[in-house]
């Protein structure tokens, strides 16, 4: 084995089967109540919690370690403005005929629709793009592989260390997404994933309760 191409693994200290339990079973009732929430508070929240928290996705596991994902954290408010008007507009054409009505009777629980304040509300959003070429450096032009699954596995990571911090946050899909390539200056080799919103939940904040259903394990798992 090359002590070029490989290096000694760190970080992982074995635990006892009990610590490891507490753990995950802490963790869990930690991220059972986490919700997507629409009512934000225009607290300030401080740039360097979303830097770390971006720095948590960006540790995620990615096809050949390309990372194929790049994150615009914004916290202008002209910007958000711009982001909200083009936001509503798609969201407007969805809700006004692009959708389907089974799609439409799937968000009817939500109580979702063409407008968006907390766009603008929230003290953040961050713009997730996936990139279909680059590679491990920045500045190669390689193709990127499996760039879906990577970029799902950085959000998620990411919004595990959002809700860590204390932060409600919603995952905001607009189709399509391409205003946000424009608005935030990135390259047509990167492709809108998702739109973050995040922030504190403001006072009274609700949730749907359609949103409180949750699959039993024994729905989600087949142990062979």
């Amino acid at each position: 084995m090359s002590e070029e191409k490989y290096v000694p693994l760190t970080g992982y200290e074995r635990a006892s089967e009990d610590e490891m339990r507490k753990t995950v079973e802490a963790l869990h009732s930690e991220m059972a109540v986490r919700r997507s929430i629409r009512m934000f508070s225009d607290e300030p929240v401080p740039r360097d919690i979303i830097e770390n928290a971006i720095r948590v996705g960006g540790t995620a596991p990615s096809g050949a370690n390309h990372q194929p994902w790049h994150f615009v954290a914004i916290s202008d408010p002209e910007t958000k403005a711009k982001i909200r008007e083009a936001a509503e507009e798609e969201e407007r054409e969805f809700y006004g005929g692009r959708a389907s009505e089974e799609w439409l009777d799937a968000l009817d629980p939500l109580g979702t629709d063409a407008h968006k304040p907390f766009l603008e509300t929230a003290p953040w959003l961050i713009a997730v793009f996936a990139q279909r070429r680059g590679g491990e450096i920045s500045g190669q032009d390689k193709k990127n592989y499996y760039v879906t699954e990577s970029v799902g596995l950085a959000t998620g990571m990411l919004i595990t260390a959002l809700h860590k911090a204390g932060l409600g946050t919603l995952t905001h899909t607009p189709a399509p997404m391409g205003f946000l390539t424009e608005i935030c200056g990135r390259p047509k080799t990167e492709k809108p994933f998702v739109l973050m919103v995040v922030g504190y939940p403001a006072k009274g904040c609700v949730v749907p309760t359609h949103a409180l259903i949750k699959k039993d394990l024994s729905e989600i798992t087949t142990f062979i």
